[in-house]
């Protein structure tokens, strides 16, 4: 055991399985009392069960941690706000939160029904603010805190078959910024993972692409958790095996100016002063055309 976390306490969603179960059992295994949190449900939000959030409990356990289990949905507000009291009244405090849960539903997106978009928004995004909203209470009255959001590259790269996962993952780098911005003054953090790792979510993904373990994860997240990183905030993180990487802030990168409004003709006649930013998701979706024209592999970055 460790004592990187000693004397948090920490609650982790979807901590189930996967990334969360790594999360979980790394911040005890550093010190930290656990809130395992997870409904137990299928990839798609089916079967609900509370067995793998037992199963998590009790391997925390035999290696002298501790930890409770919370069977509960972070779709609802009263679901976030149990998951948080769970840490408050076993360990008498929450020092941090880590949102892992999520569902996915793929469908090309002229093919994406109502509920297919609207559910896998809601486990993610609302399931985000649920949580971090029911925290947020308690860090603001102790005057400390730590938040860890997580992400996917699709928030900036976008997706060919994952358009509600992708806008809900973009919605959560947008919600965890605003969060950094608005408990800053009460020493509260907020930061973001975008992981690169096998799990049940990233089974489809190209084996040739570069992948880490689950547990590869967890570090980073525990150093986001811990008193080393009080004085970061707002940041979305890579994590990729032995990989660690920090992604760039938005900024405009090209502007061009007149006196008055515009016209249209007038922005067609100079549009090259401010141009795009090419999508790379569309460069490589050409290659692999070129490639599978042409009976070649392509080469996976």
């Amino acid at each position: 055991m460790g004592d990187f976390l000693a004397g948090k306490s920490i609650v982790v969603t979807g901590a189930g399985s996967g990334i969360g179960r790594a999360v979980a059992i790394g911040c005890a295994a550093e010190g930290a009392s656990v809130v395992v949190a997870d409904y137990g449900v299928g990839i798609a939000g089916e079967d609900p069960t509370s067995e793998v959030a037992d199963a998590v409990v009790k391997e925390i356990e035999a290696a002298g941690g501790t930890a409770v289990a919370v069977a509960d949905t972070v779709t609802s507000m009263e679901g976030g706000a149990r998951m948080v009291q769970a840490a408050v009244d076993n360990f008498g405090r929450v020092d941090g939160v880590v949102c892992v849960a999520g569902i996915l539903k793929e469908r090309m997106f002229f093919n994406m029904s109502e509920d297919e978009f609207d559910s896998v928004v809601q486990t993610h995004l609302k399931g985000h603010f649920t949580v971090m909203r029911a925290a947020a209470t308690h860090m603001k009255a102790q005057g400390s805190g730590a938040m860890v959001a997580f992400t996917s590259g699709a928030w900036a790269l976008g997706s060919v078959a994952q358009a509600n996962y992708s806008a809900a993952k973009g919605g959560i780098v947008s919600l965890a910024r605003s969060v950094a911005a608005g408990m800053y003054r009460y020493n509260v953090t907020c930061n973001v993972i975008a992981p690169v790792a096998r799990t049940r979510m990233s089974m489809n993904v190209p084996t040739e692409l570069e992948m880490g373990e689950p547990e590869d994860v967890a570090p980073m997240v525990v150093f986001l958790l811990s008193d080393a990183a009080k004085h970061v905030t707002g940041q979305v993180y890579t994590a990729n095996g032995g990989t660690l990487a920090v992604w760039s802030q938005p900024v405009e990168v090209r502007e061009m100016k007149k006196d008055g409004r515009w016209s249209p003709g007038e922005i067609a006649s100079r549009f090259d002063e401010i141009g795009q930013e090419r999508m790379a998701l569309i460069d490589r979706l050409e290659a692999m055309k070129k490639a599978a024209d042409s009976g070649t592999k392509p080469n996976q970055q």
